[in-house]
């Protein structure tokens, strides 16, 4: 997956459906990006979006 084709929402939905997208914005917001991850693994996205989210939560760095 490019970086330029990630959609957010279908992470969203894809957590949505395992009832977790709370406490996937709650490992966003402390920056845990372990938590997040394990979330996404959880949900069935692929290494590649995964890899998408996890350095967008990186390049945040708080500001978010």
């Amino acid at each position: 997956m490019d970086e330029d084709d990630f959609e957010g929402t279908t992470v969203l939905e894809q957590l949505a459906a395992i009832g977790k997208v709370e406490d996937f914005f709650d490992a966003v917001d402390s920056d845990d990006v372990n938590k997040a991850t394990s979330l996404m693994k959880k949900a069935g996205i692929d290494a590649a979006t995964i890899a998408v989210v996890i350095r967008k939560m990186q390049e945040a760095d708080g500001q978010h």
